[in-house]
């Protein structure tokens, strides 16, 4: 099988990077010499010689013995590609809550098959050991299924305002019953008695004020406060969750909560911990407020941990929307929590941020999933409404890298389905709305402060100009830490993004990105061999024919510090 190649766009030589990204005048970590520029007409008329400052150790070398020289290769994505074409593959992630109703082997498995690529799991429900047992499942789905699903825990953070009923699964409130709130603990449920996880819930609470049960899904009326007991009349009837979040307002305000609290309890800490030690790919941070917490966490697990742990911060109060800008460049990714970020700001609000927060995600290249009550009519019945399948497309229109189910697969009976739902909605959308897209580009904002970044920001974007104008069947990128591929995903392209690294870290963080396929297959320092032999595996397994076009780009560094390689973009065609 031969390759041919129809034009060199950009090349710059680098050599070996530095263990993480951000340094200045540097390449990937490593210092940058100019000894050439790029003339008239796009010719090189010399390279960018980048001078050695570290070199590293290949992460996931164990998955690359294991795989012996093999692609590894997703078999959802891989069935996908097969029906449906390149074109045709969804590019928008799924991230499904596990819970009770979908911790079985065989449930996860179904979830699997049914696009799931991220799993959460919630550290406010269940034991260390159910969470632990969970993780397990996942990880032989993936080694012996094929799956390649990445596991994400998410923190319950130093919350005050959560209820529990006691019953295993939701309560209908009925307008006029009168329910006793209390921080007694007490085991099991009692008839109309709700128990709160904070001693000190009611303080400063009056009568007269109202107590709002997951932004709205139920309100009470404090009629009578005893104590630390508040004695609560339904004023709007509804559904009450299993550990329900609630707050309190006062003449249509909100009445400010725990704001001395810390960001990371001694439960998180100890969550955390569990985390690494279990090698979870992704720690969702709950009640940020400040990029000082996201930081200091990403401190703790880059000395704690030699695995690359993503950190995401969960954007859901009023505080996090004043200092948004930072804690998205903190952080590695955005969970916007609609349910709880409903509860601070007026729901009407909701779509404008949610949006805003997708844009300056997109901007900053950093992941955003977009998540609560996307369909949240499915916790109890098994099809949506469809004003909950237009909320989803909206999501995926606005394009953020992920949509996630909480309540509908943790413990509804209808998750499968709902998983369904969001892969045909999103699917969907994502093909009718590729001719509207075509005229909204993104305007760039530079992330670069390196000409070697800059440089690196720039291949990116024209690449994906390229791919789209020429019509190319895929994008290929070689990667060790994943930072062309995201670039890449930033720029939201038509075809999709086949990333090869020969690092599983990177390939289960990757999992995250939209439009990216995370491949796992062990690289050489000579690149055109690495695309020769990653187009032949890729052709062997019949999703390449000859004719097809692909775009290659890459930021693979040496294994050798005397070796080199090349930043570089490439139009291939299978002949």
């Amino acid at each position: 099988m031969a390759v041919a190649s129809d034009s060199i766009l950009a090349r710059s030589l680098i050599t070996e990077r530095a263990t993480k990204f951000g340094y200045k005048n540097e390449a990937f970590g490593a210092k940058v010499v100019p000894c050439g520029a790029i003339g008239n007409g796009g010719k090189v008329k010399g390279m960018v010689r980048v001078e050695v400052k570290a070199s590293v150790q290949i992460g996931g070398l164990e998955e690359v013995k294991k795989a012996k020289g093999e692609l590894i290769f997703d078999v959802v994505s891989e069935g996908e590609l097969r029906e449906k074409g390149f074109l045709g593959m969804r590019k928008t992630k799924l991230v499904c809550t596990i819970g009770p109703a979908c911790c079985s082997l065989e449930d996860l498995e179904k979830l699997a098959l049914g696009g799931m690529n991220v799993a959460r799991l919630n550290m406010c429900h269940n034991t260390r050991d159910w969470h632990r047992d969970v993780i397990k499942k996942i990880k032989r789905l993936n080694e012996e299924k094929g799956f390649c699903v990445s596991v994400m825990i998410d923190t319950e953070g130093s919350q005050i305002h959560v209820l529990d009923h006691g019953a295993p699964s939701t309560v209908k409130v009925e307008e006029g019953s009168i329910w006793l709130f209390t921080a007694q603990k007490f085991e099991g449920s009692r008839p109309f008695t709700v128990q709160a996880s904070y001693e000190g819930f009611s303080e400063g609470i009056e009568v007269g004020d109202v107590l709002v049960i997951d932004g709205g899904m139920a309100s009470f009326e404090v009629i009578e406060k005893v104590g630390n007991d508040l004695h609560c009349q339904c004023i709007d009837s509804g559904l009450f969750l299993p550990r329900a979040k609630f707050s309190f307002w006062r003449d249509g305000k909100l009445v400010a909560r725990n704001s001395e609290l810390p960001t990371l309890s001694k439960k998180d800490w100890a969550d955390i911990e569990f985390g690494v030690t279990e090698g979870v790919d992704f720690i969702a941070l709950s009640f940020v407020n400040d990029a000082d917490s996201v930081g200091q966490l990403k401190n703790y697990l880059y000395m704690r941990s030699s695995r690359s742990t993503r950190v995401l911060a969960k954007v859901e109060s009023l505080e996090s929307l004043q200092k948004l800008e930072e804690i998205v460049k903190a952080s590695d990714g955005i969970m916007v929590a609609r349910g709880d970020l409903g509860v601070e700001i007026p729901y009407e609000q909701i779509p404008t941020v949610q949006e805003e927060i997708t844009h300056i995600c997109r901007e900053l290249n950093k992941p955003v999933i977009v998540a609560s009550q996307l369909l949240e009519s499915m916790v109890e019945y098994p099809t949506p409404t469809r004003a909950e399948v237009a909320d989803v497309s909206e999501v995926v229109r606005q394009y953020a890298d992920a949509l996630m189910l909480s309540g509908e697969s943790a413990i509804g009976p209808y998750g499968q389905k709902a998983l369904s739902v969001l892969q045909m909605a999103s699917s969907r959308m994502e093909l009718w709305s590729q001719e509207e897209n075509r005229r909204s580009i993104l305007h760039q904002r530079q992330l670069g402060v390196s000409l070697p970044d800059r440089i690196a920001e720039q291949i990116c974007n024209c690449a994906v100009e390229i791919a789209n104008n020429l019509g190319v069947d895929a994008i290929f990128v070689y990667t060790k830490h994943g930072q062309m591929a995201s670039l890449l995903s930033r720029n939201r392209p038509y075809p999709p993004i086949f990333a090869f690294t020969t690092d599983n870290g990177t390939r289960m963080a990757l999992n995250l990105q939209w439009g990216v396929i995370p491949l796992l297959v062990d690289l050489s320092d000579d690149m055109e061999a690495n695309i020769s032999r990653t187009i032949d595996l890729i052709r062997t397994k019949g999703m390449l024919k000859t004719g097809d076009t692909v775009l290659v780009v890459s930021d693979l560094a040496p294994t050798h510090i005397n070796s080199t390689a090349y930043q570089s973009v490439q139009v291939k065609t299978v002949v």
